[in-house]
Protein backbone atom coordinates (compact mmCIF):
# COMPACT_ATOMS: atom_id res chain seq x y z
CA UNK A 1 0.00 0.00 0.00
CA UNK A 2 1.21 3.49 -0.83
CA UNK A 3 0.08 6.83 0.49
CA UNK A 4 1.22 10.12 -0.96
CA UNK A 5 1.37 13.36 0.99
CA UNK A 6 1.47 16.11 -1.63
CA UNK A 7 2.36 19.76 -1.05
CA UNK A 8 3.01 22.56 -3.53
CA UNK A 9 5.26 25.30 -2.15
CA UNK A 10 7.19 28.07 -3.86
CA UNK A 11 6.92 26.45 -7.29
CA UNK A 12 7.97 22.97 -6.13
CA UNK A 13 5.71 19.94 -5.87
CA UNK A 14 6.71 17.81 -2.88
CA UNK A 15 5.50 14.21 -2.93
CA UNK A 16 6.15 12.32 0.28
CA UNK A 17 5.82 8.59 -0.34
CA UNK A 18 4.63 6.43 2.54
CA UNK A 19 4.63 2.63 2.35
CA UNK A 20 5.54 0.51 -0.67
CA UNK A 21 5.90 1.67 -4.25
CA UNK A 22 5.33 -1.52 -6.20
CA UNK A 23 3.24 -3.11 -8.91
CA UNK A 24 0.02 -2.72 -6.94
CA UNK A 25 0.57 0.96 -6.11
CA UNK A 26 2.58 2.51 -8.96
CA UNK A 27 -0.70 3.38 -10.73
CA UNK A 28 -1.10 6.22 -8.20
CA UNK A 29 1.88 7.96 -9.74
CA UNK A 30 1.22 6.96 -13.35
CA UNK A 31 -2.54 7.63 -13.40
CA UNK A 32 -2.95 10.47 -10.92
CA UNK A 33 0.28 12.35 -10.32
CA UNK A 34 1.72 12.47 -13.84
CA UNK A 35 -1.44 13.90 -15.45
CA UNK A 36 -1.43 16.67 -12.81
CA UNK A 37 2.25 17.40 -13.55
CA UNK A 38 1.53 17.70 -17.25
CA UNK A 39 -1.75 19.62 -16.97
CA UNK A 40 -0.44 22.11 -14.41
CA UNK A 41 2.94 22.37 -16.17
CA UNK A 42 4.80 21.66 -12.94
CA UNK A 43 8.53 22.09 -13.45
CA UNK A 44 10.00 21.06 -10.12
CA UNK A 45 9.27 17.83 -8.27
CA UNK A 46 10.83 16.35 -5.14
CA UNK A 47 10.02 12.81 -4.08
CA UNK A 48 10.68 12.30 -0.38
CA UNK A 49 11.60 8.67 0.42
CA UNK A 50 11.81 9.11 4.19
CA UNK A 51 8.80 6.85 4.81
CA UNK A 52 9.14 4.67 1.73
CA UNK A 53 9.79 1.09 2.77
CA UNK A 54 10.17 -0.68 -0.56
CA UNK A 55 10.30 -0.09 -4.30
CA UNK A 56 10.19 -2.66 -7.10
CA UNK A 57 10.73 -2.40 -10.87
CA UNK A 58 7.19 -1.08 -11.46
CA UNK A 59 7.80 1.59 -8.85
CA UNK A 60 11.08 2.53 -10.49
CA UNK A 61 9.32 2.81 -13.83
CA UNK A 62 6.72 5.13 -12.28
CA UNK A 63 9.52 7.37 -11.00
CA UNK A 64 11.13 7.43 -14.45
CA UNK A 65 7.75 8.27 -15.99
CA UNK A 66 7.52 11.18 -13.55
CA UNK A 67 10.98 12.31 -14.56
CA UNK A 68 9.97 12.28 -18.24
CA UNK A 69 6.87 14.36 -17.42
CA UNK A 70 8.97 16.90 -15.54
CA UNK A 71 11.50 17.01 -18.39
CA UNK A 72 8.62 17.63 -20.81
CA UNK A 73 7.96 20.77 -18.77
CA UNK A 74 11.69 21.63 -18.90
CA UNK A 75 12.03 21.11 -15.17
CA UNK A 76 13.97 19.06 -12.65
CA UNK A 77 13.18 16.08 -10.42
CA UNK A 78 14.98 15.25 -7.20
CA UNK A 79 14.68 12.51 -4.61
CA UNK A 80 15.36 13.21 -0.96
CA UNK A 81 15.73 11.37 2.33
CA UNK A 82 16.86 8.14 0.67
CA UNK A 83 17.41 5.50 3.35
CA UNK A 84 20.31 3.05 3.10
CA UNK A 85 17.96 0.12 2.40
CA UNK A 86 16.56 1.86 -0.66
CA UNK A 87 19.90 2.83 -2.17
CA UNK A 88 20.36 -0.69 -3.56
CA UNK A 89 16.74 -0.89 -4.69
CA UNK A 90 16.95 2.26 -6.79
CA UNK A 91 20.24 1.00 -8.14
CA UNK A 92 21.61 2.80 -11.16
CA UNK A 93 18.60 5.02 -11.77
CA UNK A 94 19.84 8.42 -12.85
CA UNK A 95 17.80 10.42 -10.37
CA UNK A 96 19.36 13.43 -8.71
CA UNK A 97 19.52 13.01 -4.97
CA UNK A 98 19.44 15.67 -2.29
CA UNK A 99 19.76 15.08 1.43
CA UNK A 100 16.68 17.03 2.56
CA UNK A 101 13.68 18.64 0.88
CA UNK A 102 14.77 22.14 1.93
CA UNK A 103 17.83 21.89 -0.33
CA UNK A 104 15.54 21.99 -3.35
CA UNK A 105 14.68 25.66 -2.76
CA UNK A 106 18.36 26.61 -3.20
CA UNK A 107 18.73 24.39 -6.28
CA UNK A 108 15.70 25.87 -7.98
CA UNK A 109 17.04 29.40 -7.45
CA UNK A 110 20.31 28.56 -9.22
Amino acid sequence: MLNMNIEYSKGILFVRLIGKLDRSSSYKINNYLIPVILKQKIKYLVFNFDNLDYIDDDGKEALLNSQMAIETNKGKLYISNVKNGLIKQIGKMHLKRIEYEEESFKLMEA
